[in-house]
């Protein structure tokens, strides 16, 4: 048998770990467009984040009046570094877009190739046709509904949960009065005189915060949820001993009978919202009490619940006030927009540092429960379901990008 070669030009030494590099930064296109559906008076970026954003070294462009409706100006914007357009179609030239209103029929023409869509998804207003139109765009949509954040949680949700909880307590109180042909009685009431009473459905989000102004105000609450563990964890987040029940309809119908408001702000995970209040527990009620149905953009939780709008926001159905805007942060449009663009300004952030979305995309987890669409692949399975469209897991797409 012949000896091994052995050549000096071999090492045998262990080699380093090799590490992933950090990928050079990129440098972002950022478009604002202003909204023309839905009444929608948010806008995705207020003019203190495009400042951040513009002092890193991106380019954003903001149509004129986008901010309009939330009390930002174009010079508020000019000033932070934006270019202002004054063309609707010349924004649809960025390659990221930050719209505070869902997709519409209008904005497909408008779509370029690969372009990134971060905006609302609405599920009561989208088509198969528009998102079929994205796909063949091999367009990437990143939905406000459901982008989570690093710990876990929904951020955009969860603050406009916050803002429209407290809002129903605002607007009761306002319909409460002789001037919007209430009771007249004072929300809350004072010393001497018993306290307006409040029915909260749904111990979320919402109903905490409905609950905490409530509260604030001096009213009594009493809290339905059929989930007896977020009715603990009320009690506990609030600090404070309120009513609570499970939805029980005897119950309920009698609770309602002498209440002032009732907030309906159950939740649902996918689909419509139950019905929990019949036509005949609504005529059974004081005329007028105000009912204030949060939940109407999942279908409403009062059989007698009808879409109504900011314009001609009430309606009155067995002597008692109806008020069921969907969207009830849009009414309360610089807050609103405030608390989005808190999310999306480091997110933005976030993505140039990591040298893009496709990169940090891989890197975070996170945020691919906000993606549904990856450059044309349908990656949110409801929607899939929905719309009877092909379906794409995204981490699988991922891994075979990777």
């Amino acid at each position: 048998m012949s000896k091994p070669i052995i050549s000096g030009s071999f090492n045998y030494e262990t080699l380093e770990e090799t590490l992933d590099i950090k990928a050079k930064g990129a440098d972002l296109f950022i478009g604002v467009p202003k909204e023309h559906a839905f009444q929608e008076n948010r806008v995705g970026l207020i003019p203190e984040a495009v400042g951040v954003l513009v002092a890193n070294g991106h380019d954003v462009w903001v149509e004129t009046k986008a901010g309009a409706e939330s009390g930002y100006h174009d010079k508020d914007y000019a000033e932070a570094g934006a270019k202002i357009k004054y063309d609707h179609k010349e924004i649809y030239n960025c390659d990221i877009l930050v719209k505070s209103a869902p997709v519409v029929d209008d904005d497909l023409p408008l779509l370029k190739p690969n372009q990134i869509v971060i905006s609302p998804i609405h599920l009561s207003v989208m088509k198969a046709s528009i998102l079929q139109s994205m796909m063949d765009k091999k367009i990437t949509g990143l939905s406000f509904e459901n982008l989570k954040d690093d710990s876990g949680t929904y951020p955009i949700v969860r603050s406009m949960s916050e803002i429209a909880g407290s809002a129903s307590m605002l607007i009761g109180g306002h319909y409460l009065s002789q001037g919007s042909h209430g009771k007249g009685i004072l929300l809350g009431g004072i010393s001497g005189i018993p306290p307006t009473k409040v029915i909260i459905l749904g111990a979320g989000v919402v109903g905490e915060f409905a609950a905490r102004a409530a509260l604030a105000m001096g009213s009594s609450v009493k809290v339905f949820d059929n989930n007896v563990y977020r009715l603990k964890r009320l009690q506990d987040t609030l600090g404070h001993r309120v009513w609570t029940s499970v939805i029980e309809p005897k119950i309920l119908a009698k609770q309602l009978k002498t209440c002032e408001i009732a907030v309906g702000a159950l939740g649902s995970a996918n689909g419509r919202t139950p019905v929990v209040v019949s036509e005949d527990m609504v005529a059974n009620m004081r005329p007028g009490s105000v009912i204030i149905d949060v939940s109407i953009d999942r279908g409403g939780c009062f059989e007698t619940s009808e879409i109504t709008s900011h314009e001609r926001p009430t309606f009155t159905k067995h002597g008692v006030i109806h008020y069921c805007v969907p969207n009830i942060p849009s009414g309360y449009g610089r807050t609103a927009s405030h608390a989005v663009s808190n999310v999306l300004m480091p997110l933005l952030l976030n993505v140039a540092d990591a040298g893009g979305l496709d990169t940090y995309v891989w890197n975070n987890f996170n945020i691919r429960t906000g993606i549904y669409l990856f450059k044309g692949a349908l990656t949110n399975f409801h929607l899939s379901e929905r719309f009877e469209l092909k379906y794409t897991d995204l981490n699988l797409l991922m891994a075979s990008m990777g």
